[in-house]
């Protein structure tokens, strides 16, 4: 079951789900608008193709331009929310906004769902069509909650161990 907007906003009251920093005005009838972080990470091939089998490099991290990063087709780019995520008492999941899809960037076209118990700031993979420009800051996707039935497994906080790190405003990461 999907919570509400106005379940949503109830639940980051009374502590049940985190969305840091949160922002009334984004909350939708069933989703929230989540932005995207200040950093990214080009996923690169080595010798023209990606290998499932490893040796396929992650570049270095870097800051998105204040003038914004042009992403372009045929790269995948690994970037994260500007906002912790999560509950340990709901499920996470994050989708693209059919706004950005008009447009022709994808968002977490394969790995939407998050497990309960996790709370960080999650990892996004964006991919386009068309060369777009992004910025950060933007609001980019959509997270919503879902309630799980049946028993609750504690999460082992495996995925948060891959989060792109990100520079806190006070200079902690």
């Amino acid at each position: 079951m999907i919570l509400t907007g106005s379940q949503i906003r109830q639940e980051v009251l009374e502590g049940n789900i985190i969305i840091d920093p949160f922002n009334e005005s984004r909350v939708n009838p069933n989703s929230y608008n989540y932005s995207l972080g200040d950093e990214y990470r080009e996923l690169g091939p080595i010798d023209g193709f990606y290998d499932t089998k490893g040796g396929d490099k992650i570049q270095p991290t870097h800051k998105i331009p204040a003038e914004g990063l042009t992403l372009l087709p045929g790269h995948l780019y690994l970037c994260n929310t500007r906002e912790r995520l999560g509950s340990k008492t709901f499920v996470t999941s994050l989708i693209g906004k059919s706004s950005m899809g008009r447009l022709g960037l994808f968002l977490q076209a394969s790995a939407d769902l998050g497990h309960q118990g996790e709370i960080h700031r999650w990892t996004l993979e964006l991919s386009c069509c068309i060369p777009i420009k992004i910025y950060s800051e933007m609001v980019i996707g959509q997270v919503t909650f879902w309630l799980t039935l049946g028993e609750r497994l504690p999460s082992n906080g495996y995925y948060s161990e891959y989060d792109v790190p990100i520079q806190r405003r006070d200079g902690l990461r």
